[in-house]
Formats: structure tokens, C-alpha cells, sequence
């Protein structure tokens, strides 16, 4: 306890420039402050500060003692600040940078259950695929796929995407299952354009992965039309499983070439400022996110994906 005391005290002497403001900080006397780090010195064997009329000087020993012990001091009171904290409620107005495609289909159908929870918090929502600087904007909170870009975030992973190609049984009823990658050149696949990799789909082949060129009538520029053309019969898609595995789940969209398909997986993260402890509301949204992408229900389960593998033709009778 005493060195923890005494580490405080020549912190933030050095911090404050002074034994007399150090002081004022921790409720002491100025004298209590020299003393607990003349302590300090004497049972580290070195000098950590020449002592002027007028101000503190670090030794190098002191130096390198203060880069460290100012990480310690500041860790041990965000710990106690966050414990502090817990008797409180999250609230206040929260903002949040959220892609259109978790915003629309994952985070916006949890609202009603995280409102429940936390009925004190208000929540502005900006939906976009724009990155944004989050302090330009006066965001608390992002949810981005990679690249995250700025070394002043914190970013906490959510889940995994992946992508999945499906058709609609209307559509596969009109024009046949395709069985093989090389199947699709037969068939509507519709892509979004300006996007890198759209028009070729990844598949897995006997040397590594093989992209397939895949072609359709219409190209859109986001992955919501998309989505509503697929749901329409319209052609085979590949859009990422938080968009489309609902569908799946209840029969309005098909799997196809599950075997073969490369599905891609998509990191998701929470990003928002660094600072010395996140406010309530903030940890409230990413806790509350953390807990529904753990079990998500757009993820497809093995025995749907099983399903849905073609199976070889029957044998002929002889």
C-alpha cells in the first residue's frame, strides 16, 4: 500500500510540477509528499528528482521509473473509476455509425430488447457505408468492417460475416439448380457494381481458390436492392449471411454450392475513442452487441447447410 501511495505521490509531483499542487491533488501536506518519495528513492537505491526552488528535474533513472509508474497510476484509477461506476445507470443521448447492412437487418430489430434494458439512454442513429471520423461527427460509438484506419480507436470484435450464394425457389423453379461453380455461367447472377470482386465469386479448387466470372442483367449500388432482387426471383446472389440468413432459415432464399463456395469471412468490430475509461452508455451498446452476435439469428446452422448440398443422381436400375 505505502509503495502504491508513494509511486501516486512522484507521479504526480512530476505531473504537477510542484510537491504543493501534488499535494492539494491527493489531500496531503506538501511535506507528506516529499517524504513518501524520499521513501520511494531510498528503497529503490536512486535518485529520481533533483529538487530546485523552483522546480523538479527527473534523473534518467527517474525518467524511466515515471513512463512506467504513470501507466500503473492511471490503469489503478481507471479500474477504480469503472467500479465506481457500476451503481450507476447507463444514460444520456448515444450516437452511433453503423454500415446499412447490420444497421437494417441485425442492430435495428434488437432495439425493442436493448430500449427494455436501458430506457434512459437515447439513441441517434446514422446509417452509412461512409467511414467517418468519429470525432468530426460527434459519434460515441462505430461498428465497421476493416480496415479500421485510425490508431486513436479502441476496437472490439463483434462476430465473423461470411457470404453465402442463394437464389430464390421461385427463381431455381424457372431455371434449375446450378450443381457446379461452372453452372453459374448459365444463370442471372446479380452483383453490385462499382465494387471490387463483385463480378468474380471465389470457389474452392484442387490448387487453392478459383474465381468463377459471373454475369447478370442487372447490377445495383447496394446490397439492401440486391437482396429485394433475389428475394424476387430476380437471379442468384452473394451477400453476407447477417443479410440473407434469415431468408434462408425460413425457405425464401436457397443455399447453393455450399460445397464448393469460398464463403469469405468478414470481421465486424465496435470502434469508438480512446480515453481513460468508456462512458456507461458506451459499454452498455457494446456489451449488449457482444451478447447478441454471440448467438446471432442470421447465422446458418450446419444441418440447414447440409440440407442444402446436392445430392448425385440416383442409380439406374438394371
Amino acid at each position: 500500500m505505502e509503495t502504491t501511495l508513494a509511486m501516486t505521490a512522484f507521479v504526480r509531483a512530476i505531473e504537477r510540477n510542484g510537491f504543493s499542487p501534488a499535494a492539494r491533488d491527493l489531500g496531503v501536506t506538501p511535506s507528506a509528499v516529499s517524504k513518501l518519495v524520499s521513501r520511494l528513492e531510498r528503497r529503490l537505491g536512486v535518485t529520481l528528482l533533483h529538487r530546485t526552488t523552483r522546480r523538479l528535474a527527473l534523473t534518467a533513472e527517474g525518467e524511466i521509473y515515471f513512463e512506467r509508474a504513470q501507466r500503473i497510476v492511471d490503469a489503478i484509477a481507471d479500474a477504480e473509476a469503472e467500479v465506481m461506476r457500476f451503481g450507476e445507470r447507463p444514460r444520456g443521448r448515444l450516437r452511433i455509425n453503423v454500415g446499412v447492412a447490420f444497421g437494417t437487418y441485425a442492430l435495428v430489430p434488437a432495439l425493442p430488447e436493448f430500449f427494455a434494458r436501458y430506457p434512459e439512454i437515447d439513441l441517434e442513429l446514422a446509417l452509412t457505408d461512409q467511414v467517418v471520423d468519429l470525432a468530426a461527427v460527434g459519434a460515441d460509438l462505430a461498428i465497421r468492417l476493416p480496415p479500421l484506419g485510425d490508431a486513436n480507436l479502441v476496437a472490439r470484435k463483434l462476430t465473423d460475416f461470411t457470404r453465402v450464394v442463394c437464389a430464390a425457389p421461385a427463381y431455381l423453379a424457372r431455371h434449375g439448380t446450378p450443381r457446379t461453380p461452372d453452372d453459374l455461367a448459365q444463370h442471372e447472377c446479380l452483383t453490385i457494381g462499382g465494387v471490387s470482386g463483385q463480378r468474380e465469386w471465389p470457389f474452392e479448387a484442387a490448387d487453392g481458390v478459383r474465381q468463377v466470372a459471373v454475369r447478370g442483367a442487372i447490377t445495383v449500388n447496394n446490397a439492401e436492392t440486391l437482396y429485394e432482387l433475389g428475394l424476387m426471383g430476380m437471379g442468384v446472389i452473394r451477400l453476407s449471411d447477417v443479410i440473407v440468413g434469415p431468408a434462408i432459415r425460413d425457405g425464401r432464399l436457397v443455399p447453393l454450392l455450399v460445397d464448393a463456395h469460398r464463403p469469405e469471412a468478414l470481421p465486424l468490430y465496435a470502434v469508438y475513442p480512446a480515453s481513460r475509461w468508456r462512458p456507461l452508455k458506451v459499454a452498455a451498446m457494446i456489451d449488449f452487441l457482444v451478447e447478441k452476435c454471440a448467438d446471432p439469428p442470421w447465422k446458418l446452422p450446419p444441418a440447414l447447410l447440409a440440407a442444402a448440398r446436392p445430392r448425385p443422381p440416383a442409380r439406374r436400375r438394371r
